[in-house]
């Protein structure tokens, strides 16, 4: 099985993706859509969310409820992202060391914090007047 999202930039540096039936915008400048790092941000608290309930569930907390994540993502000199920081707030009545047990189960579970590690790198091809 296999994702695939088409991305298409007609000119400057906004793209719009295709992604199923959906298409979302994404400005590496931020002026006309979220850019590029803001994406990558909101696509990981998006998937850390689910991986959440399925930890506070398999670690005894039951339904945590509303759950709310304010994600920081610092830079470097070079605008690049250097780390990244959740501030999680569950509606759930969930103590300090039910809630570290959560967090590392949902470490575990999250897709996009698998995909970030340093080995994934992109094979490329590239097609010069293909339209």
């Amino acid at each position: 099985m296999a994702k695939q999202v088409t991305t298409v930039s007609e000119e400057g540096y906004s793209a719009t993706n295709e992604i199923r039936d959906f298409e979302t915008a994404i400005d590496a400048n931020g002026e006309d859509a979220p850019d590029t790092l803001e994406a990558l941000l909101a696509a990981y608290a998006s998937c850390y969310v689910p991986a959440l309930r399925v930890g506070g569930q398999q670690r005894d907390a039951g339904e945590l409820g509303q759950i709310e994540i304010e994600t920081t993502g610092e830079l470097n000199d070079d605008d690049k992202l250097e780390s990244v920081q959740f501030d999680i707030r569950v509606e759930a009545d969930v103590d300090d060391d039910t809630g570290e047990k959560i967090i590392e189960r949902a470490f575990e579970l999250c897709k996009v914090h698998d995909a970030l590690k340093s080995d994934l790198h992109a094979e490329t091809s590239f097609e010069g007047d293909a339209f």
